[in-house]
């Protein structure tokens, strides 16, 4: 099988592993909500801010039309994304779900949306919801933290229930409760992002990071003579481009412990703000400067840089790095 959101191949020992039932195991690998583990073990994946606040917002559109109780939207991956929620006369709930991520303090928040019909498609955000105070983040300085990935999909969303109702748009407005009070455990300060949480997600979809994952992945590093390390969603989509005929392998923020199980062609390829601070974990210290992104869109000649490069060269005893933007430019690579 191939896991629909990370595009890894499951081998079919995997599978056998697992004590839950195949027909169970599939249609959950099928739908996105489950990982299955090298030793048939079995992980809930859970879904992203982005898909919870476009749950809320189709709900609360759909509920001007008559209660909602369970709701359904598009995610970026292809797949559809489901859950119970509440809706009633333009009002409504979405609950976080529940997964198997050790640190998401975002599970059980309640995402709340109220909408009206109105000309177009508009969405705004209220309470609890952050505020961007610095350059370099995708979202911009003095707009609403919703990156704009989650942005398109929950106007995507919105969409569905407009064509469903027959009506002329919806302007909708997504807040957050305990918003505020959940932002004060994220580095979103630290990074200039006030008074609420962050709207994310690339996939749709939250992996359920913990120890075991790291046996998965060392399993597929140690399996492979050509392997891509990579960062994250948007480095598994252009590490995948970049480097067909290696298998890419999602090592987040532990690339050294990756790096130790890896041999033969090796590359480490990421956007800039885990790579180069892998390089140097030290390189914003008294630089001014609230993010690696920032620092390239500022001051792209900024010494820093380069020297975390070459630190993250040095780091990768032999690893080509490669790092590359948003819109998948290569900005630094040890190879040329």
């Amino acid at each position: 099988m191939i896991d629909p959101v990370n595009k890894s191949k499951i081998p079919d020992e995997w599978l056998d592993r697992s004590k839950m039932p195949r027909e169970e195991l599939e249609e959950g690998i099928k739908n996105g909500t489950l990982v299955v583990l090298s030793d048939g073990s079995v992980l809930k994946r859970g879904y992203t801010t982005g898909t919870t606040a476009a749950m809320a917002a189709k709900a609360a559109v759909l509920s001007l039309g008559g209660d909602v109780k369970h709701i359904s939207v598009p995610t970026s991956v292809g797949l559809r994304a489901e859950m119970d929620v509440t809706g009633s006369k333009g009002h409504a709930v979405a609950v976080k779900m529940n997964n198997d991520h050790e640190s998401d303090i975002t599970r059980g928040l309640e995402f709340v949306a109220d909408a009206r019909e109105a000309e177009g498609i508009n969405v705004y955000a209220g309470e609890g919801i952050g505020i961007v105070t610095r350059s370099g983040l995708e979202s911009k300085k003095g707009h609403p933290a919703i990156n704009p990935g989650p942005m398109k999909q929950i106007k995507e969303s919105i969409k569905e229930a407009v064509d469903e109702l027959g009506l002329k748009g919806a302007e909708v407005t997504i807040y957050l409760p305990r918003g505020k009070e959940i932002a004060k455990q994220t580095l979103n300060s630290r990074i200039g992002i006030v008074d609420g949480i962050s709207i994310l997600g690339s996939t749709g979809f939250v992996e359920p990071w913990n120890d075991h994952l790291g046996e998965m992945k060392g399993d597929l590093i140690r399996c492979s003579d050509k392997v891509v390390l990579t960062t994250g969603r948007v480095g598994i989509r252009y590490s995948t481009m970049l480097f067909p005929d290696h298998t890419v392998v999602l090592a987040g923020s532990r690339i050294s412990e990756a790096l130790d199980s890896a041999h033969g062609d090796v590359v480490i390829c990421g956007l800039p703000g885990l790579v180069l601070k892998w390089g140097n974990p030290d390189m914003l210290k008294e630089s001014g400067f609230a993010t690696v992104v920032e620092m390239i869109e500022l001051d792209p000649e900024n010494e820093r840089l380069k020297q975390a490069f070459n630190m993250a060269v040095e780091k990768g005893n032999g690893a080509r790095i490669v790092v590359v933007d948003r819109d998948g430019t290569v900005l630094m690579d040890s190879g040329e």
